[in-house]
């Protein structure tokens, strides 16, 4: 009885610890995030590729945020998208999270007026769960959309 439990134990650990905790306030978000990932580390030249051309970013700006600031995938897509909804810099958003970044994305969201249940929340919601593949439709809902 020890041994399987030790073995489910280990088993657990290695499935959630690819999981990462964004704390954005919604399940649903968190999940399509932690699966923007999971597709990111599977193919980083489309997601790099998807992510320039979506949001018109450089190079060297998605390297800063990637190797600099070691932002996953799934914040690279939120940080992003939270500029582009609340019509702020890139680099607003990037100043917040680097002083609140252990408090999580909900907080960080929150700092521009994205709240739970809010419109720009949902759409927070919706463009993640396209770009994670979970929604049905367009998968560059966003493209051109600057």
């Amino acid at each position: 009885m020890k041994p399987l439990l030790l073995f489910v134990f280990i088993f657990n650990f290695y499935l959630v610890s690819g999981q990462m905790a964004f704390n954005t306030g919604s399940v649903q978000l968190d999940s399509d995030l932690n699966s923007i990932n999971t597709q990111a580390r599977k193919n980083s030249h489309a997601f790099k590729t998807d992510i320039k051309l979506s949001y018109d970013i450089s190079d060297r700006q998605l390297n800063y945020m990637s190797l600099d600031l070691h932002m996953a995938p799934g914040e690279i897509f939120l940080s992003l998208e939270i500029s582009r909804i609340v019509k702020v810099s890139l680099d607003e958003v990037l100043s917040i999270y680097r002083t609140k970044r252990s408090k999580g994305w909900g907080v960080i969201a929150k700092q521009f007026g994205i709240r739970p249940g809010s419109q720009e929340f949902h759409q927070l919601k919706n463009i993640a769960s396209s770009k994670s593949g979970r929604a049905k439709g367009n998968k560059h809902k966003n493209k051109g959309k600057r």
